[in-house]
């Protein structure tokens, strides 16, 4: 699942329960969009999910389990590789987000993928050592407790099994999505995010992501790095895409009045136009990380 930030009004000390519930309502609301952006994400993120996909080893008949799975289009990706003989459960805290990737996989006749409302630190409910392999695509960094997400996760995986997860790196290689939280940030006056706060960002950094499966008792970790620009026909397009879909950028506008909303959208579009090609298109430019490691 994707683009969770800090809530308008930031306490003196992380609400990890009201993150949560925040994060639910956001993908209750951007459900619809997200869903609808889902040929444009799968161009997006199309190598860094393959690069995911081949991390965790996967093939025919294959158990996976994909958490935050959003509207699902990695969760098909994954379904095509395990074929009918192999299974895929997708998670997600959103229910809402979980009809659109539970529909998806019926019209694509997939009939070995299921659904189930769950949220992220919780796989621990699930049996134990159920899942050849385990996936997150851009869902670990939104979670308070990430190290309690890992240990079900774990739980959930058979002893050799692979995880693999899709993260953003640093904020200055993904300008086409820090450049917006800068701003609104600015305009709305929020203050920076907590130490060891979800976010974005919070994997991105030189060793971090390695060091958090290392510490959750992942072996053989490996971390790689996906060049994933967003390629759009304008910047007023990319704009357009995170304004429906990014559900965090509306909820830290949320104390902005309509005309500071309206002026804090038109510098995030004169900002981003700067990535606008003089052949003509939108290169947004962003960077992902794949980590993965053994159980």
């Amino acid at each position: 699942m994707a683009e969770t930030v800090s809530s308008p009004t930031v306490p003196a000390t992380f609400d990890a329960d009201k993150f949560r519930q925040t994060t639910r309502a956001q993908w209750e609301n951007a459900a619809e969009a997200w869903d609808r952006w889902s040929a444009l994400l799968g161009r997006w993120l199309g190598p860094a999910t393959e690069a995911m996909l081949d991390a965790v080893h996967i093939g025919p008949g294959s158990r996976v389990l994909d958490i935050a799975a959003g509207a699902g289009e990695q969760t098909l990706a994954a379904a095509r590789r395990v074929g009918p003989t192999g299974h895929v459960l997708a998670t997600d805290i959103s229910p809402a987000i979980l009809r659109y990737a539970k529909a998806a996989a019926q019209k694509a006749s997939l009939a070995h993928v299921e659904t189930r409302e769950l949220d992220g630190e919780r796989h621990d409910m699930l049996p134990a050592a159920s899942f050849d392999a385990a996936i997150s695509r851009v869902g670990l960094i939104y979670f308070p407790d990430q190290q309690r997400a890992l240990a079900g996760i774990r739980h959930a995986l058979r002893p050799g099994g692979r995880f693999a997860a899709v993260v953003y790196s640093t904020p200055e290689k993904n300008p086409f999505f820090a450049l917006p939280v800068g701003i609104i940030r600015r305009r709305a006056q929020l203050p920076p995010p907590l130490p060891g706060q979800p976010g974005p960002f919070s994997l991105g950094g030189e060793g971090v992501l390695a060091r958090t499966l290392e510490q959750a008792g992942f072996r053989d970790v490996k971390v790689d790095k996906v060049d994933s620009p967003v390629r759009l026909p304008t910047a007023a397009e990319c704009v357009r895409f995170e304004r429906e879909s990014f559900g965090a950028l509306l909820q830290m506008m949320a104390g902005m009045g309509e005309d500071e909303r309206a002026g804090t959208w038109d510098e995030i579009e004169r900002t981003l136009a700067h990535f606008e090609t003089s052949e003509g298109g939108f290169v947004g430019p962003c960077e992902m990380l794949i980590g993965s490691g053994t159980r």
